[in-house]
């Protein structure tokens, strides 16, 4: 296949999320239907993402992850500005579901699923202020703290951690230099991990 067609058939997908993306902003919800065939591996990346900084024995699995991850979306469509953004605010709903489901399950005993969970994989070259391993409650109401104190920390970690975007990505959804997102990263990180063994 010649370059020319093989940026062709790169480019015709990336046009038709952009389309759905924007249909479904507008209420539209069978551009969702027609979205999720075009990003389900991505985001089952993101859902396997995120399980894998649990720990092992849990019983959700990535694609019921993004199930009930879709579940939400319909009910409450967003207006996502591009494909960086709508990954974000896919990160956003699997938080909340993986959240519910540790509080539902809040009596298990310690060291049992969905206990503890590593704050590690989006920075692995940030040597600086390296965040513990923390239970996902506990890291779920330091970032709401976060969030209240400053919400576009809080925002950035969603995207760098949850959605695990790059900083450029990130820089894209914030509106943000890369320079400028990578110092509010290292911030955040600081604030977080002192939050964390405050807390701990």
């Amino acid at each position: 296949m010649s370059s020319s067609s093989s940026q062709s058939t790169n480019v015709q997908p990336q046009a038709e999320v952009t389309r759905l993306l924007a249909a479904w902003g507008q209420g539209d919800q069978a551009a969702l239907q027609s979205l999720m065939p075009l990003v389900y591996d991505e985001l089952r990346r993101l859902a396997d993402s995120y399980l894998r900084r649990e720990r092992g024995g849990h019983t959700l699995q990535a694609t019921a992850l993004v199930h009930e991850a879709f579940l939400r979306l319909v009910g409450h469509p967003p207006q996502p500005e591009n494909r960086a953004h709508f990954f974000g605010i896919a990160a956003q709903v699997m938080r909340q579901v993986l959240v519910d489901y540790a509080r539902a399950h809040a009596t298990a005993k310690r060291g049992g699923e969905w206990q503890r969970i590593s704050l590690t994989a989006a920075a692995q070259a940030d040597a600086a202020a390296p965040l513990p391993e923390v239970e996902l409650l506990a890291l779920d109401e330091a970032l709401t703290r976060l969030a209240e104190f400053d919400p576009a920390l809080g925002r950035l970690v969603e995207l760098r951690y949850f959605a695990d975007l790059t900083v450029e990505e990130t820089a894209q959804v914030l509106g943000l230099s890369p320079a400028t997102i990578k110092r509010e990263w290292q911030t955040a990180r600081t604030w977080l991990s002192r939050e964390l063994r405050r807390s701990g």
